[in-house]
């Protein structure tokens, strides 16, 4: 007789396993924060606390959101079409300079609610205050990578640039053995930090084992000011400092040459595709196909509220696979198989995360999202990953477990008081148009 705190049955199981196993009829149980036995048909003789009963849906691990800065959930709608850098300097720049720690952690607490209720089980962070996202993160139980924002110049939450090195340490020390926040070490971009601040950036990532994560080639302007300022490409300047390696994970990668892939390959750095971000923002398009050809981890992101609009990773599927198509004019590349990869367990393979989640294998961490298929838009159904990626919604999401625990359960959130978020944002959004005014 085997026990077990929770068994998710009735389900079709997509793993995303090294061989893409898919389970019919399949159970799943979880013993504290991992999966402790797998199969189809009936179920061994387990008795478990808790069962859910899948109703004949898709059951498949969390999804990755590999890049978003969470607190800008109370930037949604802000400023809208417009170009980055004028939607930075006027708009987002000037609003952050008057933000707090609550404002942070209240923006957050918004972004984890609608993580949860669209699948995302695992997000990875780049933003200030970056402890009380850490903070809300384990208050509603989801896993996550998440960094402070180093600059060049002065940060409303750790002052001078000196100290943001030293709050980022005071960060991986305190957060060092938490089962679901991780620390990684942040500068914003090339065009932002010095090379002295990377290489130190570099330095301590390196020293403390943890990723070193940075907006790299987003725009034409970011490549034309490097190459004016280094005679580099952003890559060739990255390798020059020496940051190009198995621990940096470059997001956007928009502006990219062949060689630059190469050199990515090479070294085996990730990147973290932002496709709906990217067009918003009218950065351009990843080369996502040749990255992926030349052996690239790719995985995918929101980015921010502020230039996406949504934390929806179904829809961020959608759109990145059918981007390439039209880009290639060749319906072929970059197929629903390849994207839920992305957004799962390459997703977290980019962020370092694949023996702990990503995908749904005895052992690994309980990250878990039930998908109700028994809807209009998903009927019928003749190919589960094809309708994951091309009709699916967010709002198919019915249950989600992260690390052995369920945060959603029937859509209702178990971690969060959404009712008071909701109310606690609005009150922010009158701050920002002060700010503003």
């Amino acid at each position: 007789m085997q026990d077990a705190d929770l068994i998710i049955k009735n389900g079709t199981i997509l793993t995303m396993d090294s061989k893409n196993s898919i389970f019919e009829n399949g159970f799943i149980a979880i013993r504290g924060d991992h999966i402790s036995h797998m199969g189809t048909g009936d179920m061994p003789s387990i008795k478990a606390a808790k069962t859910i009963d899948a109703g004949g849906g898709l059951v498949l691990p969390g999804l990755v959101n590999g890049h978003t800065h969470a607190a800008m959930t109370l930037f949604r709608g802000l400023a809208d079409d417009l170009p980055l850098m004028q939607w930075l300097e006027n708009y987002i720049f000037p609003a952050e300079r008057n933000m707090d720690a609550e404002f942070v952690y209240t923006g957050t607490l918004l972004a984890l609610a609608e993580m949860i209720l669209s699948g995302t089980t695992t997000f990875c962070d780049m933003y200030l205050f970056e402890e009380e996202v850490a903070k809300a993160a384990k208050k509603a139980g989801v896993r996550c990578l998440v960094g402070e924002v180093l600059y060049d110049f002065p940060s409303p939450n750790y002052g001078s640039v000196g100290n943001g090195l030293e709050y980022t340490e005071s960060l991986i020390q305190k957060w060092r053995d938490d089962p679901i926040v991780s620390i990684a070490v942040e500068p914003h971009s090339l065009f932002t930090c010095s090379p002295e601040l990377l290489m130190a950036s570099n330095e301590l990532a390196l020293k403390h084992r943890v990723p070193l994560i940075l907006h790299v080639a987003e725009t034409l302007n970011e490549v034309s000011e490097i190459k004016k300022k280094y005679a580099k490409t952003p890559i060739e300047h990255l390798d020059s400092l020496g940051l190009l390696g198995t621990h940096l994970i470059a997001d956007h990668c928009v502006h990219l040459g062949p060689s630059d892939i190469k050199k990515m390959a090479e070294h085996g750095a990730k990147v973290v595709h932002n496709p709906e971000s990217n067009m918003k923002l009218a950065s351009g398009i990843a080369p996502v196909p040749e990255l992926i050809k030349q052996g690239v981890t790719v995985g995918l992101g929101t980015d921010g509220c502020a230039s996406n609009n949504n934390l929806d990773l179904f829809s961020e599927m959608d759109t990145a696979a059918k981007l390439h198509k039209v880009h290639a004019m060749d319906p072929t590349v970059v197929d629903a198989a390849t994207v839920l990869r992305m957004t799962t367990i390459d997703g977290a393979k980019a962020l370092g995360l694949q023996d702990i989640t990503g995908s749904l294998e005895i052992g690994k961490k309980a990250d878990v999202i039930v998908i109700d298929t028994h809807k209009p838009h998903l009927t019928p159904m003749y190919n589960a990953v094809s309708h994951l990626v091309y009709a699916a919604s967010g709002n198919d999401v019915t249950h989600s477990v992260i690390n052995g625990k369920l945060v959603m359960e029937d859509r209702k959130l178990l971690t969060l008081d959404l009712d008071e978020i909701i109310a606690r944002s609005r009150e922010k959004s009158v701050q920002i148009k002060s700010w503003l005014s």
